[in-house]
């Protein structure tokens, strides 16, 4: 893929102008004792004696796997794998509805940088809880597959709702907006960057609110002043300065949200061209054309964020996400009202149960379900790799712990793992008249990551 963009710019487009002067950018490249004697301390009559097994050795942690999930609907698919829906037949939370992502080994650990972004992702949703971030539940693993089990969001993609409106009114805009604001400041504070933010990875749940998804593209560790230099993202919503290599950091989150924003209010991002070399050059160089209907507190906002001299960027400095808060577009909003979920989503999907999956794309759910068997597992060696990745959520360690038993012995355990429906897994839908901007290929061949 790296070839793709070995492109050079030139100008050759005719540019809509705005009245913004902004700057164009050029493509380039405790105490212990060492006196203790262990054998005197094995010997005491003081110590109890214990013998190990699966019943007292990480006790209260639920052992699951496959087996224990009915699968009811195929949610989506791509290159690592398949989404279902699934129903626990075991359990205290036998019946409940979850989604199952499910990665192939074999296919992620060819590429090393693969390798590295599913181990964060699944490291970054057991970090991370929030009301507006998608819950991990479990996660569990067998000799060919990874399995990342996730509350299930039957709202479906806010695409979808893209798509069928054409675009928002702005306060329907302001209520989605507003609550990724919130997701992507949790993020920053715990030192992620989230990278691909877009329709598709915006999932709703049951009452209208967003719960972000998709965690494979994030990057950890990132402290105030760092950067990175990875190439990823979806293209038409990727911040100049990851296109041109020249080092991120938190700031291009808020590119991403601005021409989300303007995708909202407009029908399609603000920079696109017939094809990727084209959609490049137009983000690094071309000029903003705003429509005359968006309001002038919606104009100023979109122009600030989508700033690409990283500096003069709303939201690029240590305030992060309160400058964007503070904006007047925002005026008429209470942030705690936001984070309560207190404020009426503007759609509320049209369910008929809980398990209800007429919000995801019939291509999927008509099929019938299979996790189909791997055609090899990997040698134990390459299995250390995903060494750690079992994980049972605190929620539903609360719910096994809260019968009254009596324990003779526990030892010490951690857990470990995350991540939204779509990963690489991708829906297929499209939004006219720019068909060639949303068809799935579109954005298939759009998301990238490289060193």
């Amino acid at each position: 893929m790296a070839g793709i963009f070995d492109i050079e710019l030139h100008d050759g487009d005719s540019i809509n102008q705005d009245e913004s002067d902004d700057d164009i950018i050029e493509n380039r490249e405790d105490e212990y004792s060492h006196t203790t004697n262990v054998n005197t301390a094995l010997e005491s009559d003081n110590l109890e004696r214990v013998q190990l097994s699966e019943q007292n050795v990480n006790e209260g942690r639920e052992k699951t796997g496959p087996q224990d999930f009915e699968l009811c609907k195929i949610l989506g698919e791509g290159g690592y794998g398949k989404v279902f829906q699934v129903k626990k037949v075991t359990g205290k939370d036998k019946g409940s509805i979850f989604a199952m992502k499910v990665l192939r080994k074999a296919s992620i650990i060819r590429n090393q940088k693969d390798t590295a972004h599913t181990k964060a992702e699944r490291n970054i949703l057991e970090a991370v809880k929030h009301p507006f971030i998608v819950n991990l539940m479990y996660a569990f693993q067998t000799g060919g597959k990874l399995y990342l089990i996730l509350e299930y969001l039957c709202g479906g993609e806010l695409f979808t709702y893209l798509d069928r409106e054409g675009i928002f009114l702005e306060d329907t805009a302001c209520f989605y907006l507003s609550e990724i604001i919130l997701a992507l400041q949790h993020l920053h504070n715990q030192g992620i960057i989230y990278r691909d933010l877009k329709p598709e990875n915006i999932l709703l749940d049951g009452e209208g609110h967003v719960k972000l998804t998709d965690f494979g593209l994030c990057k950890e560790h990132i402290e105030e002043g760092a950067v990175t230099h990875t190439f990823c993202g979806t293209i038409e919503y990727m911040a100049p300065e990851i296109l041109t290599r020249s080092g991120h950091g938190k700031a291009v989150d808020w590119w991403s949200l601005g021409a989300l924003m303007f995708d909202m209010l407009t029908g399609m991002p603000p920079f696109t061209g017939d094809d990727r070399r084209k959609t490049i050059e137009k983000i690094l160089r071309g000029k903003l054309s705003l429509p005359l209907y968006l309001t002038s507190d919606a104009k100023d906002l979109i122009r600030k964020l989508l700033k690409r001299q990283v500096l003069q960027r709303l939201g690029s400095g240590p305030e992060d996400a309160e400058q964007i808060m503070n904006h007047n577009f925002f005026k008429h909003i209470n942030w705690q009202d936001v984070i309560s979920r207190k404020l009426e989503p503007p759609f509320k999907p049209s369910l008929k149960s809980a398990d209800d999956t007429s919000q995801f794309d019939e291509q999927f759910t008509a099929t019938v379900p299979v996790d189909s068997p791997v055609e090899s597992t990997l040698s134990e060696s390459a299995n250390m790799i995903f060494q750690g990745f079992t994980y049972v959520a605190p929620s539903v360690l609360e719910e096994m712990c809260a019968q009254p038993r009596v324990v003779n012995a526990r030892s010490p355990h951690k857990g470990l793992l995350n991540t939204g429906f779509s990963g690489s897994l991708r829906s297929l839908s499209s939004r006219s008249p720019d068909a060639h901007l949303r068809t799935a290929s579109h954005f298939h061949q759009h998301r990238y990551f490289q060193t």
